[in-house]
């Protein structure tokens, strides 16, 4: 067994894709559109191969509750404080600046994506 995808709501699906592809690098793996469920699936990554995001963009719908049991999607990254940089630079919003976690040494920061969803990137 392995992970495949893990699913998020999007309000605007062109929006997230711009931002998954356009500010975190990500590429467009797959979309498809089901007109008789009135949805639409757009699958981003860093690889072809491996766990990716479901970007799920409900017809009609344009807002939805995040929820308290949502914590974040964690992305490796070299220099925590210059993707955060980059993420600022292309219009992207910064929660946490870059620095080490709360009773720990790992460099982390935390950014949202336009929905609000929380992404954290950890510094190898």
């Amino acid at each position: 067994m392995r992970i495949l995808h893990t699913m998020l709501r999007v309000t605007d699906l062109e929006r997230s894709i711009a931002f998954y592809v356009d500010v975190l690098g990500m590429k467009l793996l797959r979309r498809n559109d089901y007109p008789a469920g009135k949805f639409t699936l757009a699958f981003v990554g860093y690889q072809d191969e491996g766990a990716v995001l479901e970007l799920t963009y409900n017809w009609g719908v344009d807002k939805y509750e995040l929820g308290t049991a949502y914590g974040h999607i964690a992305i490796e990254v070299d220099d925590a404080a210059y993707a955060c940089g980059m993420v600022r630079q292309k219009g992207g919003q910064v929660i946490r600046e870059a620095g080490p976690m709360q009773n720990g040494t790992t460099v982390l920061a935390f950014v949202a994506d336009p929905d609000g969803y929380y992404i954290e990137f950890i510094q190898k």
